[in-house]
């Protein structure tokens, strides 16, 4: 069974996936409120850049090109 990363990477169900993940280990761990903030919203925007990146890292190879 091979993962598929490209298209793990681009969900955003992946990614709500590691944010219900990470925040209640912090919680747990008694990490303050503002620093769980901090840390999703770090998920959250590293997500959409990664798949922002792939996306058009596909959308270039299918075109046969890249835009610099």
């Amino acid at each position: 069974m091979k993962v598929n990363w490209k298209q793990k990477l681009t969900s955003r169900k992946f990614w709500a996936a590691v944010v219900g993940f990470v925040t209640p280990i912090l919680i747990v761990f008694n990490v303050p409120n503002l620093t769980i903030e901090q840390v999703t919203a770090i998920i959250t925007s590293g997500g959409a850049l990664i798949a922002y990146i792939i996306g058009e890292g596909l959308v270039d190879a299918n075109r046969g090109g890249t835009d610099e």
